[in-house]
């Protein structure tokens, strides 16, 4: 059998210690089998076992090894498109509905690492940067949109304003968002994972599922052992492969590249970041930026699609972090990753059921450290039988990708190639 280690990245250098979690082996039964031991299937299993489910989490390789383990740490609320989207496309009572769960995630988050004493280095505060006027009209739109929701803890930033949280001249402007903030992605998965177990979870690494049969009661099959189930939750997202081929058909794995430089000095820091927020700029292919626990500046930005593994990360992510910071064009970058993304055709996460008790939630389009912790809650209340929020989810409306499996990269790329030069040309 292959053993996985995690990818090469600063976060897998700087986890907190975590036990070895021994493969499947043999014939097992539990309540709920979870598939991936990323935040959906991490975040999924906690609610359940909070509320006296048996829980088995099989997980290929090592927990937080996909996305939950790589992306930039910054907790983002709404969705990859907005609620005014969902507003236009099936009206204001659904609208509603999905809008009171846009910020939810950033609380639970907070919740999980004050009750289980998680270790991930929490900040608050994320800042939206704006480039050009017409961003900045988009983000007071955005405001006023998400304030309708009930979400107030936002202010707006003029040109001293957002020089005051980003030392760099690139920005007119932005929005502070206050329930936004950042953490060691890989230590919140892993720190929720040990809360798993401590509830009597089970997680099985190295545990990739080959198969999944369909019945009353499911079972769940690995090259080793196999799960039988009263319920099957589906949470590989963008590491699932085709074991499922209904949902591989209408998403596609993107690839994100992300840095991190040498450490800091406390000077330079703080010169960078004043208020030690997180950055994201309003590009369509945007970038994205914040200060590590141990003051290293963590940079990513770009999207491969169809998830192909560049040769030289540092090359494609270098020349927008020294853009951004000239102050840091001798830097030297200690670490240099990749990290794969789940993207939908609408921008918005699939949550459903297949048959009577398989039940999945993917494709977060970039919004996924605060939109899984959701899907957890809502995939966790729809198994004890409150399924209104899950049927507000799986009423979305879903399509597969023009072109087909065949022509989905090209053609999303000419697709994000567009909305690139109209950012270019302010438009």
């Amino acid at each position: 059998m292959s053993y996985t280690e995690h990818t090469g990245s600063y976060y897998a250098a700087s986890a907190n210690p975590s036990p070895e979690r021994p493969p499947l082996q043999g014939s097992h039964e539990t309540d709920v089998c979870v598939i991936g031991a990323g935040y959906t299937g991490i975040s999924t299993a906690l609610f359940l076992l909070e509320h006296g489910f048996r829980v088995t989490v099989l997980e290929a390789a090592k927990v937080g090894f996909g996305a939950s383990g790589r992306n930039g740490g910054q907790i983002v609320n709404s969705y990859s498109r907005d609620i005014d989207v969902i507003e236009r496309t099936l009206g204001n009572d659904q609208a509603r509905m999905l809008g009171d769960m846009a910020f939810e995630g950033g609380r639970i988050i907070r919740d999980r690492v004050k009750r289980y004493g998680i270790k991930c280095d929490l900040k608050d505060g994320g800042v939206f940067a704006a480039f050009n006027q017409k961003q900045m009209d988009h983000l007071q739109a955005q405001k006023q949109l998400w304030e309708r929701y009930g979400h107030t803890e936002l202010q707006m930033l003029d040109t001293a304003g957002i020089q005051n949280v980003v030392n760099t001249d690139l920005y007119v402007g932005g929005m502070l968002d206050m329930s936004g903030g950042h953490i060691h992605p890989l230590n919140l998965v892993l720190g929720e994972a040990a809360a798993v177990e401590s509830l009597g979870g089970i997680i099985h690494e190295q545990s990739r599922v080959i198969r999944v049969d369909q019945g009353a009661r499911a079972v769940v099959n690995t090259e080793q052992g196999q799960v039988t189930a009263k319920f099957v939750v589906v949470a590989g997202n963008a590491y699932l492969g085709d074991l499922i081929p209904q949902l591989a058909a209408k998403s596609m794995p993107c690839g994100t590249q992300v840095v991190a430089t040498e450490p800091l000095s406390p000077e330079m820091a703080h010169a960078l970041l004043p208020q030690d927020y997180c950055v994201e700029d309003c590009s369509y292919l945007l970038d994205y930026y914040r200060l590590s626990g141990d003051r290293r500046l963590i940079f990513g930005g770009g999207v491969v699609y169809g998830a192909r593994d560049p040769a030289d990360v540092v090359s494609l992510v270098r020349p927008n972090l020294v853009k951004t910071f000239p102050q840091l064009k001798d830097v030297k970058i200690d670490y240099a990753w990749t990290g794969n993304f789940l993207l939908t055709v609408s921008r918005l996460p699939q949550v459903g059921r297949i048959g009577n008790n398989i039940y999945y939630s993917q494709g977060c389009s970039g919004h996924g450290v605060t939109f899984t912790h959701v899907a957890g809650k809502i995939l966790a209340e729809a198994l004890r039988g409150q399924a209104e929020r899950f049927d507000a989810f799986a009423a979305l409306p879903h399509y597969p990708f023009p072109g087909g499996r065949l022509l989905r990269v090209p053609f999303t790329a000419m697709g994000a190639w567009y909305y690139q030069m109209r950012d270019k040309l302010g438009i």
